[in-house]
């Protein structure tokens, strides 16, 4: 889908849930397999969650792209929140893998969750994503895939 399509209809509301994925520019490569840098990611979302500019539930980082749930806050809106973090993290692990150039897809898909959905649900959705993926052989058997911390 190209990126145009991905933010028609784009709304970002304070206290709204969301399901955002975001996809290494190049699929090909598997950067976060690389447990440093993948902590990388993962410490560029702690910094939102700490902010306060994002109320993180659950999240997982695949080799190539990741998925996260949160929640805004009123400090951030959602294309702020996903900018800041494609761009301190492409920053990051940039530097880490001695490498230039675009880390991240421009765009990212994002659900906002209705209040009738199960959030439990979309959050067990993203912690299997590994086993569904054949990354691992149990849910909670993450070598390298850290599922949530809250």
């Amino acid at each position: 889908m190209p990126d145009s399509q991905l933010r028609i209809g784009r709304h970002s509301e304070p206290h709204r849930a969301y399901f955002v994925t975001t996809m290494l520019n190049e699929r090909k490569q598997r950067y976060f397999a690389d447990f440093h840098c993948a902590r990388l990611v993962v410490t560029e979302m702690r910094i939102l969650h700490e902010a306060n500019d994002v109320n993180s539930m659950a999240w997982v980082i695949m080799p190539d792209h990741i998925h996260w749930l949160f929640q805004l806050t009123e400090h951030k809106s959602l294309s702020d929140v996903m900018k800041y973090f494609k761009a301190r993290s492409a920053q990051r692990v940039n530097v880490y893998l001695k490498r230039e150039g675009r880390l991240w897809q421009n765009a990212f898909y994002d659900h906002a969750i209705r209040n009738d959905e199960d959030i439990k649900a979309i959050a067990r959705y993203i912690v299997a994503n590994p086993l569904r993926a054949g990354l691992v052989n149990r849910i909670g058997d993450y070598s390298l895939w850290d599922a949530t911390w809250l």
